[in-house]
């Protein structure tokens, strides 16, 4: 009795030690994820573990947003995650999501993986005409787009139609021009073929560069009552309210979250956040000398199949060659032993001629010799001596022609063995030629597909030392100025691109964003958001976006 009830004792106890937990599913840009959390988590507790599992260290731009009715709001890193206004049936559903946005995406986002989330969210915001777009812009972005998940353009494999199930260009911009989908497709493609060479983070990094200018990048829209009441009459801030607190809550987290990411830009970096932009300027070095390797590699696998296909061509040319010279000898020799047997009859046949005459004219003077009494046997003599004369004649001439031909073939023969000496030379000579011109020795590693050359070096390794960094950091600064130098290069093409286009707008489609970025772009204000921003900064305040 007493283990029994020692037994249930302990079992209690442990069963009191076991936590309590609740299910949470997160769902980021690209994938879903589900925890099992503490009753007593706080918002903290369950972000930082979501941050762990990306592997994502610049965790201030993001949140867990969360939706009540029809407002969205965000977890709070101080309160327990079911302490929240959130469902309580489980899984407990909330969205990672970039909850403030950087000035300057290049130097500001360091990790990949920040950047790739951001180039997501960006996206998505765009063809959902959450941020407004030009036409000329939004074909550019979909280039970009294309590069990042395609990689470089081939014509062999990305043929016409390749874009048809992508979504890449937002419906009021294909709603308000009358162009169809291939048409669309040829532009984005023109555009995606010059992109050759960027890498998926590099393709992703010129996206987000082209999106911060956009004139609704980074903002968030409330419906809100204006009451304009100046506060002090020396500075100008205006006392606005919406209809909702939980919107004017929200309103007010936000403002103190660009407030703080505002001041944080303008302290000195702090150990962890130089750690990690040290350890992604190795890193790109890495890759970029990894890319440079692998496009080396790539041109020399090239050059060695462009030898081996010339090689091969070559070899069948002499192949087919020696073949023809081979049938020619053969037909050399064939004409040859005709005409020594076609001179051989002629000789015997002229021979035979002349054996005939030779008869003849031994019968002719037998005839003479012999005298005919009677003047009938005369005529007739007569007559057979002038037949065998007639004879005689047409036989000596007819010698005389058998021996010319006779004469003839001999020539002719002679003519075909020369013909055949001539082409068992031209034969030996063939053969006697390399099948392939010698190759000087490629020092660095091809392809093992490719015979005949040996693969130099296993390994890379990668020495990072103060001036390797000076040379990036000098060839990153070229790439700068290079950059501004495209910049003008990249206008000229969107407003050829606008140009282009304009012939097929349609007026009567045109949304009321639209229209403000005309009335804009006519007044040369596009960039309006920057103005705005820089104006305050120049009098010493910053404005708060929200």
């Amino acid at each position: 009795m007493a283990g029994a009830i020692a037994s249930r004792m302990s079992f209690s106890s442990l069963k009191r030690k076991q936590p309590k937990t609740f299910t949470v599913r997160i769902v980021t840009m690209d994938a879903e994820m589900e925890f099992n959390c503490e009753m007593k988590w706080k918002g903290k507790d369950l972000f930082d573990l979501v941050c762990r599992t990306l592997g994502l260290r610049e965790t201030w731009f993001f949140g867990l947003q969360y939706t009540i009715k029809d407002t969205v709001a965000w977890l709070k890193m101080d309160k327990k995650v079911l302490d929240h206004d959130v469902s309580k049936e489980e899984p407990v559903t909330f969205h990672f999501l970039a909850k403030f946005y950087p000035e300057n995406a290049e130097e500001e986002l360091v990790q990949e993986i920040t950047q790739h989330l951001f180039f997501l969210q960006v996206k998505k915001q765009i063809l959902d005409e959450k941020i407004y777009c030009p036409p000329e812009a939004s074909v550019l972005l979909a280039s970009y787009a294309v590069q990042a998940k395609y990689g470089d353009y081939d014509p062999s494999v990305h043929k016409r139609g390749f874009l048809a199930q992508e979504e890449l260009l937002p419906k009021r911009v294909i709603n308000l021009y009358q162009m169809t989908p291939e048409m669309w497709e040829e532009r984005i493609t023109a555009w995606y073929a010059e992109h050759r060479g960027r890498a998926r983070d590099e393709a992703e990094m010129e996206y987000l560069k082209i999106a911060q200018d956009l004139e609704m990048y980074g903002v968030n829209y409330f419906t809100i009552r204006f009451t304009i009441k100046p506060l002090d009459k020396k500075i100008d801030v205006f006392k606005f309210n919406s209809s909702k607190l939980r919107v004017n809550k929200l309103i007010l987290q936000l403002c103190i979250g660009n407030h703080d990411l505002f001041m944080r830009r303008r302290k000195a970096d702090s150990l962890e956040v130089q750690q990690m932009k040290a350890q992604a300027r190795e890193e790109k070095a890495r890759k970029q000398m990894e890319r440079q390797r692998l496009a080396r590699e790539k041109q020399m696998r090239e050059e060695a199949e462009r030898t081996r296909d010339e090689l091969e061509r070559r070899l069948l040319q002499m192949k087919e060659e020696a073949t023809m010279a081979n049938e020619a000898l053969m037909r050399s020799e064939e004409t040859a032993d005709l005409l020594a047997e076609k001179a051989q009859i002629t000789e015997e046949e002229a021979k035979l001629l002349a054996q005939k005459a030779a008869e003849a004219e031994q019968e002719m003077q037998r005839i003479k010799a012999t005298a005919i009494r009677t003047e009938e046997e005369k005529r007739l003599m007569e007559q057979k001596v002038l037949e065998a004369e007639v004879l005689a004649l047409k036989m000596a001439e007819e010698s005389e022609r058998r021996a010319k031909e006779a004469d003839q073939l001999k020539q002719d023969l002679q003519e075909a063995r020369e013909a055949e000496r001539r082409a068992k030379q031209k034969l030996l000579e063939m053969a006697a030629k390399p099948t392939y011109p010698p190759m000087n020795p490629i020092p660095a590693p091809l392809p093992p597909d490719i015979p005949n050359f040996d693969i130099i070096g296993d390994s890379l390794s990668f020495d990072f030392k103060d001036t390797d960094m000076k040379r990036l950091s000098m060839e990153i600064e070229k790439e700068k100025v290079e950059y501004m130098e495209k910049s003008k290069h990249l206008q000229e093409q969107l407003n050829e691109l606008k140009t282009e286009i304009e012939a097929l707008k349609l007026k009567e489609r045109e949304t009321a964003l639209d229209i403000l970025h005309n009335e804009n772009s006519d007044r040369g204000s596009t960039s309006s958001k920057h103005n705005t921003i820089k104006k305050p900064q120049a009098q010493g305040r910053r404005p708060i976006c929200i």
